[in-house]
């Protein structure tokens, strides 16, 4: 009985760990359309190859501007970075 409560909080904090942003919560109408989103990123020199909703936060996987791979996670209204990780 141990080893499987111990397996289970195992998991359950490895799940954590790989846990995306915590973005702040904005009522939906306040979010900036997905689309203008989409394209302010682009003016900013991102290659978006995915952009999706994550939470309450926007997220891609593409390139930056040097074209290293990136995943970032946007606040929905403001589009404030609110974590990045970007290849070294």
């Amino acid at each position: 009985m141990f080893r499987i409560l111990f397996a289970s909080l195992l998991a359950v904090s490895a799940g954590s760990a790989l846990a995306g942003a915590k973005c702040e919560k904005h009522p939906k109408e306040e979010w900036m359309k997905e689309a203008d989103a989409k394209a302010k990123l682009e003016a900013e020199g991102y290659k978006i190859k995915k952009f999706k909703v994550d939470g309450q936060c926007y997220e891609i996987y593409g390139h930056n501007k040097e074209g290293k791979k990136v995943e970032i996670y946007f606040d929905t209204k403001t589009l404030a970075i609110v974590k990045a990780e970007i290849e070294k």
